[in-house]
């Protein structure tokens, strides 16, 4: 602790004890609010401010998801500083590449179709799908994996029944009752031409945010869903022209968010 001499001024200085007092008084005022400020750095700043870590399944051929995530990808580091690793694949594969990652991630981004995994690998995704972990599912996310068919209705709560011929115009609006959940934030209805994926029995937990008409035919196409402790956002939307459409870009950007704002 510095002493503070009040009495007659500072030798060799000449000065007044009052601006002595003072200037020791702003000194200690600034240690203090320093050090108050890296105490609520440490305690109160969100876990997320540390970079989230996705680990993405590409496997979707018809729909170039590697084209798409790579868009995606890129996207997220450069508007969030959001770091991604992907496992590179086909359709129906048996094996893939770079799985291991996915035990780092903060959130698992499924975009593949029918994977044909086995053993190790096979079981490393079932449980990351069931230890409650956030999920993001695109497109075929709906029939993804081969070995665990459950995971379209008890995990993403969906119900795939394939698609239409497509080659026609896919108007997406938003649902009335959820226009104010976070993921549809600055998310305005657009339009499209492009398969629309048919979901008659989603599950009754999920809130649903848009939906798909086209003239003859009407779908949910994005939903999210509080399954225990688990968030899961899924889109059957994700086509490539999808992956360059601000709406559809901010809709993925805003469920990324909304899955993790308790981490």
């Amino acid at each position: 602790m510095r002493t503070l001499w009040l009495i007659g001024p500072q030798e060799g200085t000449g000065a007044p004890k009052e601006i002595i007092l003072k200037e020791e008084i702003i000194r200690m005022s600034r240690t203090f609010l320093t050090v108050a400020v890296l105490l609520f750095l440490i305690h109160c700043v969100p876990a997320h401010a540390k970079p989230l870590a996705i680990h993405m399944l590409s496997g979707s051929k018809e729909y170039k998801s590697e084209e798409s995530l790579k868009l995606w990808s890129e996207h997220l580091k450069q508007n969030y500083g959001f770091k991604s690793t992907i496992s590179w694949g086909t359709d129906k594969i048996t094996f893939v590449e770079n799985l291991e990652s996915m035990d780092k991630a903060d959130v698992l981004v499924v975009f593949c179709r029918r994977w044909e995994l086995e053993g190790e690998q096979a079981k490393r995704i079932r449980d990351w799908c069931e230890s409650g972990k956030p999920i993001l599912g695109i497109r075929t996310a709906s029939h993804a994996f081969q070995f665990f068919l459950e995971f379209d209705q008890e995990i993403l709560g969906g119900d795939y029944e394939g698609h239409d011929g497509g080659g026609v115009e896919v108007q997406i609006t938003r649902n009335e009752e959820n226009t104010g959940h976070p993921i549809l934030k600055e998310v305005s209805d657009w339009s499209r031409d492009g398969k629309l994926y048919f979901n008659p029995n989603i599950a009754d937990d999920v809130v649903l945010l848009l939906s798909g008409r086209t003239e003859e035919n009407e779908a949910p196409v994005a939903w999210a869903r509080e399954n225990g402790k688990q968030r899961i956002f899924y889109t059957s939307l994700g086509i490539p022209d999808d992956f360059r459409n601000e709406n559809f870009l901010r809709l993925l950007d805003n469920g990324l968010h909304w899955l993790v704002e308790q981490r």
